[in-house]
């Protein structure tokens, strides 16, 4: 019964449209070996070096998206430069609609640089401008996103934030309302610049830093107990139906309107590289949360899901098939 129940719910992912709005970007990799330290200077060389661009940011999320068999649909804002093209060819590459991507003239693309060697990170270069888009560059967005909206049958919204300025507290309540009115669900993978700003949206996801410096607290880990009534706290002002917040080691709390807190244990995992990880609990939960499965299990599936992209290096989509087998071999219905 179990297997048929995963099987069938997976199966459910593929008939699924997902909106992505947020900060997309590339994520960039050079990988070498380091046999030497340079004369010049007391830090390694790289040599041998191969080169790889990926999407990054929200894209990666769309990127889980698809990878679990649903249609994503991105929403976002990249520089007008050399980066622009490489971020066009990527979508086609993967072939994503770039329907929702707006163009800015006075914005650089964001690109995330990883230098690796034999799979240890060694260093990593930001290009990035964080200021919020301006006024101009907010309209075109959201007239994208309206025209979508209307075109497509969407069945959620995930905001992902990552704090480069795409998501401004302004577009944040220009969504929430057209999802509202349009009875979407809307999710957040939230950063602290807006922690605040996302009130009345349908399930709110940060990690443990991201709680404690959105809401100004100095909980620690394992204070399971004072964990839970901030989180109540913090929904009940924020009005928001589901709270989840990952705890890396420490599993996953969670808890959707009045049906009670619960923390998920974590599974023990070889982690190679926890980048993308978020990215990919969000995707899932909003898979999972549009078949309206119960909480605890949504909290079990995602964090399943997120341990399987940190066994990679770099980031990766979750693997669909391998997430359909954990599931049956692991959670008992």
């Amino acid at each position: 019964m179990s297997q048929t129940y995963f099987e069938q719910l997976f199966e459910s992912f593929n008939h699924k449209n997902i909106l992505v709005i947020g900060d997309v970007m590339i994520d960039s990799y050079l990988w070498g070996d380091v046999t030497r330290i340079s004369p010049e200077a007391p830090v390694p060389i790289l040599s041998g070096i191969g080169r790889e661009n990926r999407l990054g940011g929200a894209a990666n999320v769309a990127l889980n998206i698809q990878s679990l068999g649903a249609t994503p649909i991105l929403c976002s804002v990249i520089g007008d430069d050399i980066m622009n093209h490489d971020f066009f060819k990527l979508l086609k590459k993967q072939k994503l609609t770039p329907d929702g991507i707006v163009t800015c003239h006075n914005r650089m693309t964001t690109v995330k640089t990883r230098v690796i060697s034999q799979h240890q990170h060694l260093l990593r270069v930001d290009e990035e401008i964080c200021t919020p888009i301006p006024e101009d560059t907010e309209e075109k967005l959201m007239a994208r996103l309206n025209a979508l909206v209307e075109t497509h049958r969407i069945d959620a919204i995930i905001f992902e934030d990552y704090d480069k300025g795409v998501i401004t507290p302004s577009v944040i309540e220009k969504v929430v309302s057209v999802a509202r009115g349009k009875g979407i669900p809307t999710l957040v993978d939230p950063k602290k610049r807006n922690f605040l700003d996302y009130k009345g949206v349908t399930f709110f996801k940060p990690n443990f830093k991201e709680f404690n410096e959105g809401c100004k607290l100095e909980l620690k880990k394992g204070e399971k107990d004072k964990l839970i009534e901030a989180g109540l706290k913090f929904q009940k002002q924020q009005n928001i139906n589901t709270l989840m917040i990952t705890l890396s080691e420490h599993g996953v709390f969670i808890n959707q309107d009045s049906l009670g807190a619960s923390i998920v244990p974590a599974e023990i995992r070889n982690i190679a590289d926890v980048s993308g990880a978020g990215d990919t609990v969000i995707s899932v939960s909003a898979l999972c949360l549009i078949e309206e499965i119960e909480p605890h299990l949504i909290a079990r599936i995602a964090n399943m899901a997120g341990g399987l992209v940190c066994e990679e290096s770099g980031v990766v989509p979750v693997n669909k098939e391998l997430l359909l087998k954990e599931c049956i071999r692991k959670i008992e219905l």
